[in-house]
């Protein structure tokens, strides 16, 4: 959940977050972080059957996007709008969305180890990118 406050402090208009990993690896609960800290109101729920979950209130719009049930579907479902929109875009699974992925975003990989533990991998494609990732490590 931290993870999650701290990229969406540093979040702008635009920025694209692919998130990788297991069922339960906490893809889900990075976002909820993300919410809390863009000041969301609403519960954030995991958009596995609505496969794209919107949340305006706050200090940006935020779209959570689950690809998991796309795999070689038509993608022509406005999704783009959200991945290109205005707020931050936070895509689970996003291997199933590869066809309509921009250039550049942050790629976070997640990898439990153990009940706890998880370690994350992180890779940023283009400069704005290597920008919000560079503001996670210092």
């Amino acid at each position: 959940m931290l993870l999650g406050k701290k990229i969406a402090s540093l979040a702008k208009p635009g920025d694209v977050v692919l998130l990788k990993g297991g069922l339960g690896s906490g893809k889900t609960t990075l976002v909820k972080g993300a919410g809390k800290e863009l000041g969301v109101l609403d519960p954030v729920i995991s958009p596995t059957f609505n496969i794209l979950k919107c949340y305006f209130k706050g200090r940006l719009p935020m779209y959570h996007i689950d690809g998991y049930r796309l795999e070689g579907q038509n993608l022509d479902i406005g999704l783009e709008e959200a991945i290109y929109g205005d707020g931050i875009a936070f895509i689970e699974w996003p291997e199933y969305l590869a066809a309509i992925l921009p250039d550049e975003y942050l790629e976070l990989s997640f990898e439990k180890t153990g009940e706890e533990g998880r370690k994350v991998n992180f890779l940023a494609k283009g400069k704005r990118a290597e920008e919000l990732l560079g503001g996670l490590i210092l």
